[in-house]
């Protein structure tokens, strides 16, 4: 078994926000136009950053003072569709949203289309998101230990889903299974979307997700909890115990997100995201769905953005080469 990275501490990711008050006065709010914001989310619908992105849509929109499209162009890790965002006009008028999966595809991948971190402009990181461990409620396991001991007494008879190879999330599995010291089948798919819903069809059995993605599926039945993967309990479903509360102390990993702009952008511009976002974002009514999905919000500034970002590839660029995931 490997040691475990140090987890992903709160402070440690959202340490640094602005005051969200001085950031809804930023007179760059006022600006807005008819034109609408392009706002690209490099992963399917049904996942955790697609849940957390429509429900600001609202709010960054009034923030904007203009339209807010959300559109889902999944594929590659989110390759595809920060390809778009790289691409675009450096104008303000197409920003992305990314997670984990944005700093680990280049210690995944053998070539990338574009620099990770000199081809985008970094606007913030937003704040961070639970994942939890689910499966299939067919599956003769209700917590970890349970889990362990089936997946032992039959090692590659049982799947686990990810949205895609090298992702945040197939890299959550793999953890689990070396922790663990058992084995089982990796089935990638296209997005988190498909992923949950072959899970609830009983097509793979497991599967690590963001909570927002599965609480509904998780209250109905549909899906059942085996163990949050954060080093800490979520509010918004404090009765699922920790991965590492039931047993594997080392195994802590958790989600975050972030809104990138292309390469290029003016100061002006980058700051009207900023404060556009940080303003959205912080708003009652967006912090209130926020706490339902149990995720934490506190924007960060740009610069602290960039510096994050580059931290977490020299993170998990040591957790892949443990994991020995490299794609072509």
């Amino acid at each position: 078994m490997h040691t475990m990275l140090p987890p992903m501490t709160r402070r440690a990711i959202l340490g640094f926000g602005a005051s969200a008050a001085a950031l809804a006065a930023c007179p760059a709010l006022a600006q807005g136009s008819d034109k609408p914001i392009r706002f690209i989310l490099p992963i399917s619908a049904g996942s955790g950053v697609d849940a957390i992105a429509r429900a600001a849509s609202v709010a960054l929109g009034k923030a904007f003072g203009q339209p807010v499209v959300i559109e889902n162009l999944p594929g590659a890790g989110g390759i595809t569709g920060t390809s778009v965002v790289v691409k675009a006009a450096p104008d303000g008028l197409t920003l992305g949203m990314v997670s984990n999966n944005h700093v680990i595809n280049p210690a995944v991948y053998k070539k990338m289309p574009f620099d990770a971190f000199a081809d985008v402009t970094p606007i913030s990181i937003v704040g961070a998101t639970p994942l939890v461990l689910v499966v299939n409620p067919k599956l003769p396991a209700k917590n970890v230990k349970e889990l362990v001991a089936l997946l032992r007494a039959k090692p590659d008879t049982y799947n686990y889903a990810s949205s895609g190879n090298g992702t945040i999330i197939h890299l959550a599995g793999e953890m689990f299974m070396e922790e663990a010291g058992v084995k089982a089948r990796h089935i990638p798919y296209k997005g988190t979307g498909p992923m949950v819903t072959d899970m609830i069809a009983g097509q793979v059995e497991m599967g690590v997700v963001a909570l927002p993605a599965v609480q509904p599926h998780l209250k109905s039945g549909a899906l059942r909890a085996i163990g949050l993967c954060s080093a800490q309990r979520s509010p918004a479903a404090p009765d699922i115990q920790t991965i590492a509360e039931q047993g594997l102390a080392n195994y802590a990993v958790e989600g975050w997100f972030a809104v990138i702009g292309p390469p290029k952008m003016q100061a002006a511009d980058i700051q009207r995201a900023h404060a556009a976002v940080a303003a959205a974002f912080t708003s009652e009514e967006v912090r209130d769905a926020m706490d339902k999905q149990g995720n934490v919000i506190k924007p960060t500034s740009p610069e602290q953005a960039a510096s994050y970002l580059k931290s977490e590839a020299a993170r998990y660029a040591a957790l892949v080469k443990k994991a020995n995931v490299v794609l072509e």
